[in-house]
C-alpha cells in the first residue's frame, strides 16, 4: 500500500503551491509520545490533510514536527489533528 503523500511529505492536492509558498510559515511543535515510522506516517497524514498545509516534516526523535502553511497556521486544528493521530502536541518549539 502506498502513501497519500508527495515526496515532499505534503498531501495537498491543490496546484497553487508555487503561488502559496510566497506566505509560507513554518512553525516547528513539540509532540509526545512518537517512538517510530508509523508514528511519523500517522502524524504526517492527518496534519497533511489540514486545509492550508503545505507539508509537514516529522523529526521522531526529537519529538518535534514541523508544519508549513500558507499562512498562520490555525494551532487548535493542527493540535486536534495531532490528538487523533494519537499523540499529543504539548506547545510549540
Amino acid at each position: 500500500m502506498g502513501s497519500c503523500c508527495t515526496p515532499d511529505n505534503s498531501c495537498s492536492t491543490g496546484t497553487t503551491t508555487a503561488v502559496a509558498v510566497a506566505d509560507a510559515t513554518s512553525t516547528v511543535y513539540a509532540v509526545s509520545g512518537m517512538t517510530c515510522g508509523h508514528c511519523r506516517t500517522a502524524i504526517t497524514t492527518s496534519v497533511g490533510a489540514l486545509e492550508g498545509v503545505l507539508s509537514v516534516d516529522v523529526d521522531v526523535d526529537a519529538g518535534r514536527v514541523t508544519v508549513t502553511t500558507d499562512g498562520a497556521p490555525d494551532d487548535a486544528a493542527i493540535a486536534a489533528a495531532v490528538d487523533d493521530a494519537g499523540y499529543e502536541l504539548t506547545g510549540r518549539a
